[in-house]
């Protein structure tokens, strides 16, 4: 029989935002401290999963004392490798500090959150007993950075981190990776990648 969840019955669960890139298209500026919306990125990502998670961690290497003195709770960790390699050493080296068995990523420029996203993930995960991944697709795009990752998953993203292999899709495909669906028929960018997609973003929700 299929185990159901309900809001606040799955396991205990932080939160790490993936902050660890260059922003190279964003002319290197730090996409977590900017104001995509009515509010910079990091208060709009704590505000809407702090009463969700146990812990919120960002995956960063630089602006320590600002996240701090922004969200005096707030936990910092850098990857275990230096060279900017993508999210999926921002996950793997999760594992060093995080004490939860499950971790919800979210990309630092995302810019729409949907509503009871760590229980709808829970719930997708508890689909399958193999799943050690659910991520979030949004209008039929998946958000593969946007996920619920069990800490078993850990073997795998050091094997393909090692093979110099740092595509989430291809990775999660071994982990038997579980779907959660949502819409949004007003949003316009799931994430802001440059400062050309920022201005159109702002542009859009200016006129809708």
């Amino acid at each position: 029989m299929r185990r159901k969840l309900k809001l606040s019955a799955y396991p205990s669960t932080d939160l790490v935002i993936l902050a660890g890139g260059q922003a190279k298209r964003m002319n290197g500026i730090n996409k977590l401290l900017q104001q995509f919306d009515d509010q910079i990125q990091l208060i709009k990502i704590h505000q809407q999963l702090k009463s969700d998670v146990a812990q919120i961690w960002i995956n960063s290497h630089r602006d320590y004392s600002i996240y701090q003195k922004i969200i005096p709770s707030i936990h910092c960790y850098q990857d275990d490798d230096s060279g900017f390699l993508g999210p999926l050493m921002g996950m793997k080296s999760a594992w060093s500090h995080v004490q939860a068995d499950y971790v919800l990523f979210i990309p630092c420029d995302v810019t729409f959150i949907p509503s009871k996203v760590v229980l709808k993930l829970h719930q997708a995960l508890s689909k399958n007993p193999l799943a050690e991944v659910a991520y979030v697709e949004i209008n039929g795009t998946a958000l593969y950075p946007f996920c619920l990752v069990k800490r078993s998953s850990l073997s795998s993203f050091a094997m393909r981190l090692e093979q110099k292999q740092r595509s989430l899709k291809h990775c999660f495909a071994d982990l038997h990776a579980q779907v959660a669906h949502f819409e949004n028929n007003a949003l316009f960018f799931h994430s802001i990648n440059s400062l050309d997609e920022l201005q159109q973003y702002q542009q859009l929700k200016f006129l809708h």
